[in-house]
């Protein structure tokens, strides 16, 4: 999950690289570098940690050149290191890479021998290699065609040539890359949000291809070397600027968003003067699906698990959900008849892609859920629901998981409704409690100063408990992966139920335990459950709504009410404290908020 950028200009481009780079920080910010062709030369500049740190080198080392490639790097194969960022150049030769060679071990030995010399720990290096050796006998299309032949497992490459000073040429297989198209100057980029502030003009390579950019003209070859001709696609302008305004962090301004995320995703799916959920081109009937399985990764398989309490409340799918990473390594047994639903925010997620890509081979009904509708995941699907949430630029996702449920619910009343599953009386009045979500969201973001007092309690702690039972659960699962992904701290989410049957062992005297219990059809049980873990001495953060009734319990340190609503949107209202305590923990603790420990936000390697 690293970001690539290339240009070919008619004018020097080390400062707009740097630039993209930095709209690139959020997929890899362990190391960072460019190589630009200068006077016949290949010249390189390279550093561990941050873009920052790259321009002061790219100053004190003068770098210049109108054609260069440039890269941010999250480690798989070596340390985060000056030695192992990329770029990875020989003389001839110069090499982005994102993605895994998983066979580059044994590609090493075969260099080795023919006397190439290795100076990183990367797979990315026997690339540089192997394109040197071939290029010794071969022209630049047979290279290409027999390295890439060469090469397995996933990959988007930039490259650029000693002895060709007029061309970049990129390669796909398993990992996004585009190409821009601008005036006098064409662009490589590994997605199109770093190309957007340079051109709207997009092609986007398809597994196999790649293609060779010359200032002027971009050409595009698949993977037995013959030409090919692809569409130029027009992106959205809009939302290009996106910044952190006065905030502090991005993070805390897409807390902050989602109110407004959420009332713009209602705007485009609802049509309030028919209450109906405006959900078109569905390009199947209702009577030939039988079952859903929902497929994501991290957070998105959140939302998907919260998507099947509600599809199975609401319907009478048969509902199944699946972490992506394990899908395609089971023995599958696809059916005609059931939907596949695939969540990414990024839609790059190359676990989630290579579900996508298995269920497509095998011709059954697949539909995504993203944030990014130019992706390799909308663009595969054969339907897709935009969650239309605008740039989310910090790691830990927030105003996109409050998408993901939003665009899957109703998915699921959409659904429920063709199906004569729910009475048209009750779909209604569901949307109508839909259209004050966006209200109920803001004033329950008002118990900021509350949550900000609570974090203190949690920047020491060795460990924490998030337990829920019902929709709470996977909020609970959501709300400990934020602590676990901002402040580095031991978070576990469990059904409250569970806890009997090992978890309390863990439970301290003192040790803060976050209890989601909102008054629906489990509140009881879990109020049950929290007593048995504040009789073992822990102390305990409810998280529940606004309500009438009193809360008839003894020993609670802490209580945070959000606005109260139908149970069906509890989740999306309990889940804006859990994003605030983790963001207010992190920032207490002095971390990099946006910009987690050895994470990165668009995850493009399995």
């Amino acid at each position: 999950m690293c970001g690539i950028i290339g240009i070919n200009s008619n004018k020097e481009v080390t400062s707009t690289i740097l630039n993209s780079l930095r709209k690139l920080e959020y997929r890899g910010y362990d190391s960072a570098g460019i190589a630009t062709l200068n006077s016949g030369y290949i010249q390189e500049v390279k550093c561990e940690g941050r873009v920052d740190n790259l321009e002061k080198n790219i100053i004190k080392n003068k770098l210049l050149g109108n054609l260069g490639i440039g890269h941010v790097r999250w480690a798989t194969h070596g340390i985060p290191s000056t030695l192992n960022a990329h770029p990875h150049s020989s003389d001839n030769v110069s090499v982005v890479h994102n993605g895994i060679i998983e066979n580059s071990t044994l590609l090493k030995k075969f260099l080795v021998k023919k006397g190439h010399k290795f100076k990183s720990q990367t797979d990315t290096e026997v690339i540089v290699h192997l394109i040197t050796e071939y290029l010794k006998k071969n022209n630049l299309i047979d290279t290409l065609t027999k390295v890439l032949k060469k090469l397995h497992g996933s990959f988007a490459l930039g490259i650029i040539f000693k002895d060709e000073p007029d061309l970049i040429v990129g390669a796909r297989r398993g990992s996004p890359l585009a190409v821009g198209y601008g005036p006098g100057e064409n662009y490589l980029g590994s997605d199109s949000y770093a190309l957007k502030s340079m051109t709207n003009k997009i092609t986007y390579l398809d597994d196999g291809e790649f293609c060779i950019i010359k200032k002027t003209e971009v050409s595009f070859f698949n993977e037995q070397g013959k030409k090919i001709n692809k569409k130029i696609l027009s992106l959205t302008t809009d939302e290009q600027n996106y910044n952190k305004g006065d905030y502090k962090h991005f993070m805390a301004k897409e807390i902050d968003e989602q109110p407004l995320t959420i009332k713009n995703c209602i705007n485009e799916y609802i049509d309030k003067k028919n209450n109906e959920i405006s959900i078109f081109n569905f390009p199947w009937k209702i009577k030939d699906i039988s079952s859903i399985t929902l497929v994501g990764c991290g957070t998105a398989y959140h939302s998907c698990l919260i998507a099947k309490y509600w599809f199975e409340q609401l319907t009478s799918f048969d509902v199944h959900i699946d972490i992506a990473s394990e899908f395609r390594y089971r023995k599958n047994r696809f059916k005609k008849e059931t939907l596949y639903v695939f969540v990414s925010q990024s839609g790059e997620t190359a676990d989630t892609y290579a579900a996508l890509d298995l269920c497509n081979k095998n011709n059954v009904k697949t539909c995504s859920v993203v944030n990014v509708v130019e992706s390799s995941i909308a663009r595969d699907s054969k339907f897709v629901l935009p969650i239309h949430c605008g740039p989310e630029i910090g790691v830990a996702s927030t105003k996109a998981f409050l998408g993901q449920m939003l665009v899957l619910y109703l998915l699921c009343l959409k659904m429920g409704k063709l199906n004569d599953d729910i009475k048209k009386k009750d779909y209604i009045s569901k949307i109508k409690s839909l259209l004050n979500l966006s209200k109920n969201i803001e004033l329950s973001l008002k118990s900021e100063n509350d949550i900000q007092t609570i974090s203190n309690s949690f920047t020491n702690i060795k460990g924490s408990m998030f337990l829920g039972r019902g929709y709470s659960y996977p909020i609970a699962l959501e709300g400990a992966l934020k602590l676990k992904e901002l402040s580095y701290i031991h978070a576990e989410g469990y059904p409250a139920g569970e806890m009997k049957h090992g978890p309390l062992a863990l439970i301290e005297d003192g040790m803060p335990v976050v209890v989601i219990a909102p008054r629906d059809e489990y509140y009881k049980k879990t109020m049950s459950n929290m007593q048995e873990v504040i009789a073992r001495g822990a102390k305990v953060l409810l998280i529940t709504n606004k309500s009438t009734d009193e809360i008839f319990s003894e020993n609670i340190w802490q209580k945070i009410e959000v606005e109260n609503t139908e149970d069906d949107l509890l989740p999306f209202l309990i889940t804006i404290p859990l994003q605030k305590l983790a963001y207010y923990t992190a920032l207490k603790k002095g971390y990099d908020i946006d910009k987690p420990r050895n994470l990165a936000k668009s995850v493009t390697v399995e």
